[in-house]
């Protein structure tokens, strides 16, 4: 059985031991001799740890903040990991970061009087026809997605009778009722992403009701 010289016997115990087999013990043993016996700290299920390996755990409430209590070099591996992926996120998404906002820029609501691009004193006039069709567009998906009767409709899948139906029929009139009537916000929420949808490409709408 091929053994690997520089193997670390951290950890040794009878699952160990059976799967090391004779010749892998030999060397697990020596390895321990050569280190020290002083080194290892014997665990009550007859394993034997590496004290160097080991770390002082501390005890932290539920809500505490993990950050205080960590080594520095773990909490300095993390930030490194998270800002690396900022970065990649910020450099993977550029190009649409600079589509969007040259959408913004030839929205053709905002006139530049003093453009020196490409010459000095040039129009800063920008054609409306982005700004038009945006609108245009806003326009009817907002008359699709809300309809003067709500924008939730439900389908019954499965078994029908006339109790699923009239509860489904009862679903659909507490939601649109909370759409339309309780949750002042989302009529002008939905109204706003409706607008930069067409020049970001796509758009989110996240929102949660409970029955109270």
């Amino acid at each position: 059985m091929a053994i690997e010289k520089d193997i670390n016997p951290t950890v040794l115990n009878e699952e160990n031991q059976m799967s090391l087999g004779d010749e892998g013990m030999d060397v697990v043993l020596a390895a321990i001799e050569e280190a020290g016996t002083d080194d290892f700290v014997m665990q009550e299920d007859g394993s034997a740890i590496l004290e160097s390996s080991m770390q002082e755990q501390v005890e932290t409430g539920f809500d505490e903040n993990l950050a205080e209590s960590m080594d520095d070099r773990d909490l300095s591996k993390i930030a490194n990991e998270l800002t690396d992926g900022i970065e990649k996120d910020k450099s993977s998404r550029e190009d649409w970061e600079n589509t969007y906002t040259d959408g913004l820029k030839y929205l053709g609501m905002k006139v530049d009087d003093e453009r020196s691009e490409p010459f000095a004193g040039a129009s800063g006039v920008v054609h409306p026809l982005l700004g038009e069709a945006v609108t245009t567009f806003q326009a009817q998906a907002y008359k699709e997605l809300l309809p003067s009767g709500g924008p939730v409709k439900t389908q019954v899948i499965g078994a029908y009778d006339s109790a699923v139906e009239e509860q489904a029929q009862r679903v659909k009139e507490f939601m649109n009722y909370q759409i339309t009537h309780v949750m002042e916000e989302f009529d002008e929420e939905l109204d706003q992403m409706l607008f930069y949808l067409p020049l970001a490409g796509s758009a989110l709408k996240r929102f949660t009701m409970t029955n109270q």
